[in-house]
């Protein structure tokens, strides 16, 4: 209780913090047209995307995704990694998006960013949400509490666009229906407001499982009035973002860096690979954040273990959490996939359907 408390008064802070902020930089977003998007997974991606296909197509456009910031000509290292910056630094942004010249801005937004009004005041004239998956539970509590706020970037939003494919589409319709707004649909599975052949756009750098991130980048720059042709002809050109499908070695082996971290990423991550990985053997290596959702790490595990011919857990940003703990949670997912546990010493290029805990990070890529 005394928690809940304190995260109102946090959640009010902010609150305040973002009205002075928008009076302060003299309410930019209003001059502006801002795209909003958010989701479990892929927000990043689609975001990076619906940028390059804006730029590609001759709009002026600034970005702030949890990789970056491209404001005009100037790029700025944010250093969140995992968040919407802090409302004082949304809205400095967007005045230097302003004076550059442009007329849109893409704004990764978090769950947490709109729990704590951190974009407060933004006007969005189109947003739009990739999924909802398990994720942030810890914060959110439920997933309904999760999905409600996810949604709050819609309800403020002047068009808002959801995957009608995704788990959370009918409770999402449910919701707005309630509200009295009208949502967008995107579909790979048509019956939908956006439907698009990716294969005509197909990208080398990109895997199947991003077919999504496409489709929803395509319905906001199609929104906004982008032509097909353009969408396309940007979209042969994107690379994406660091870390997501980075391959960082092609030789005898591949070494892939990815930010997969949820139940639902590490399985469209695996299954993809999967399907590329016939003859030879794919080894995963992950771990999971401590003080974080601990649901989710047999959820994890499980995953994994469905696809990967070996998995080594190692530990990652464990905080005041005891690492060996995490790893154990995470074991638990993998063997319910009948992995079995050997020793470090014992892992070969032989190696199948085992796992290994090794704690430290270095050690275990090597």
């Amino acid at each position: 209780m005394l928690h809940d408390e304190i995260r109102k008064l946090k959640n009010l802070y902010h609150l305040f913090t973002a009205i002075a902020a928008n009076i302060w930089y003299d309410f930019p977003s209003r001059r502006l047209k801002i795209v909003g998007v958010t989701g479990t997974d892929g927000k990043t991606t689609t975001a990076h995307l619906i940028y390059h296909i804006l730029k590609s197509s001759g709009k002026k456009v600034s970005l702030v995704s949890t990789v970056y910031a491209q404001v005009g000509d100037e790029e700025y290292d944010t250093g969140l990694h995992t968040t919407t910056p802090h409302s004082f630094v949304v809205q400095r942004l967007l005045k230097k998006s302003l004076d550059a010249g442009d007329e849109y801005f893409v704004l990764e937004t978090t769950s947490h960013a709109l729990d704590q009004n951190r974009v407060f005041g933004v006007e969005f004239a189109c947003s739009v949400i990739t999924n909802i998956t398990h994720e942030h539970l810890d914060y959110h509590k439920t997933y309904d509490n999760y999905l409600r706020t996810k949604a709050l970037l819609l309800l403020h939003s002047d068009v808002a666009i959801v995957n009608k494919d995704d788990q959370s589409f009918e409770q999402l319709r449910e919701y707005f229906s309630h509200k009295g707004k009208k949502l967008l649909t995107y579909s790979l599975k048509g019956d939908a407001d956006f439907t698009f052949n990716y294969k005509k756009a197909y990208c080398a750098n990109m895997s199947d499982y991003n077919n999504y991130n496409v489709l929803a980048a395509y319905s906001v720059c199609r929104t906004l009035g982008v032509s097909e042709p353009d969408i396309i002809k940007a979209l042969r050109s994107f690379q994406l973002p660091k870390g997501r499908l980075d391959v960082v070695y092609d030789g005898d082996f591949k070494v892939i860096v990815d930010f997969a971290h949820t139940p639902n990423s590490i399985e469209q991550l695996l299954r993809g690979l999967r399907e590329s990985v016939q003859n030879g053997r794919l080894i995963h290596v992950f771990g999971a954040a401590g003080l974080r959702d601990a649901l989710k790490r047999p959820m994890m595990g499980r995953e994994s273990g469905a696809y990967a011919d070996v998995v080594v857990i190692t530990e990652e940003d464990y905080r005041s959490e005891d690492p060996e703990k995490i790893s154990e949670q995470i074991a638990r997912g993998l063997e319910e996939k009948s992995l079995k546990k050997i020793e470090e010493s014992k892992l070969s290029t032989e190696s199948r359907k085992t796992y290994a805990i090794i704690l430290n990070r270095e050690a275990a890529i090597k």
